[in-house]
């Protein structure tokens, strides 16, 4: 059993925060005024963007038209999502989040994002000398800048399509039956993704999430099980923020396994499967649907989720 990561509370706590998924931050002071920002218009989404981030808007701004567009012919479904990329400066004119750096909706349909690396991401990088040798070098091989910095800017960036996995199930009309359901599906529409369009992408997406669990002491969670996540959820973010922070990144990891069986098509039936289930099943019924509808290594999670990693 390796020991439990090196990072604070404090930082777990901004862990949990950056990947739940479906957090909403309801504020009408900020709707539809963006006039301190610069729109990029030509594509899917409504892009508005801080002075000095125009690059990573339109990096990020083409990225999200490939994920859309992929989408749309293995779904025929597209969100309507606007995105604000944000510096500092700006963002608590356009949210009031907290801490700069996490990636969350101020409505159902707007995606607050970072513009620029930040402390708080910064703050995720483990004590690297607590870890293993072989995943310490690993960890540092994949989030190292072109400043010979350690950075996990390439990791939250590609949360953005973990957060826009939720526009697709909020608004396609989906019964997501469990919050872990909620998370995973996010998850496994980010890495199909990545691994049928953006491969050389896929290490910066697993390593983390990888790191954490191979290095959490599972011992040490207060909550570990499916059933205790559905029951205790909405105290374990701000309570446990170690604890959610491993269950999200088992659910990273879960989704690339997922991937790896079932490819598309797993994802295809997933979202078929869920749009047209409409009555919550006992944990029986959901886990032999998945079976027949989607796929073994879906119902695998709920079924084989007590196994260790």
């Amino acid at each position: 059993m390796y020991r439990a990561l090196s990072v604070s509370t404090g930082n777990f706590i901004k862990l949990a925060l950056i990947l739940m998924g479906i957090l909403l931050i309801q504020s009408n002071l900020y709707a539809q005024n963006y006039e301190k920002l610069t729109q990029l218009k030509g594509h899917k989404a409504a892009i508005y963007f801080s002075s000095g981030a125009a690059a990573k808007a339109e990096r990020m701004g083409k990225q999200i038209d490939r994920v859309m567009a992929f989408y749309a012919r293995h779904l025929q479904f597209t969100p309507s999502v606007t995105l604000l990329l944000l510096s500092p400066g700006d963002w608590s004119t356009y949210t009031n989040f907290p801490f700069y750096g996490m990636p969350h909706y101020t409505s159902s349909k707007t995606l607050i994002i970072a513009a620029e690396d930040n402390e708080h991401w910064r703050s995720m990088v483990p004590a690297l000398d607590k870890i293993p040798e072989d995943k310490a070098g690993l960890f540092k091989a994949t989030y190292t800048d072109k400043k010979v910095m350690m950075t996990m800017e390439a990791f939250f960036d590609l949360l953005a399509i973990h957060e826009l996995g939720h526009a697709y199930t909020n608004q396609g009309g989906l019964v997501m039956q469990r919050r872990w359901m909620g998370e995973l599906f996010p998850n496994i529409l980010l890495h199909t993704y990545i691994a049928e369009n953006e491969p050389a992408l896929l290490p910066a997406l697993t390593v983390f999430p990888k790191v954490v669990v191979a290095t959490t002491d599972r011992s040490a969670l207060k909550y570990t099980t499916l059933e205790e996540l559905e029951n205790n959820y909405k105290e374990i973010g701000p309570k446990y923020p170690q604890n959610y922070g491993w269950y999200q990144c088992r659910w990273h990891i879960a989704a690339g396994k997922i991937y790896d069986v079932s490819k598309i098509q797993g994802l295809k039936r997933l979202w078929g499967t869920l749009k047209t289930q409409r009555e919550i099943l006992s944990d029986t019924a959901l886990a032999e649907l998945l079976k027949a509808k989607a796929d073994n290594s879906i119902a695998d999670v709920m079924l084989n989720w007590d196994k260790r990693e």
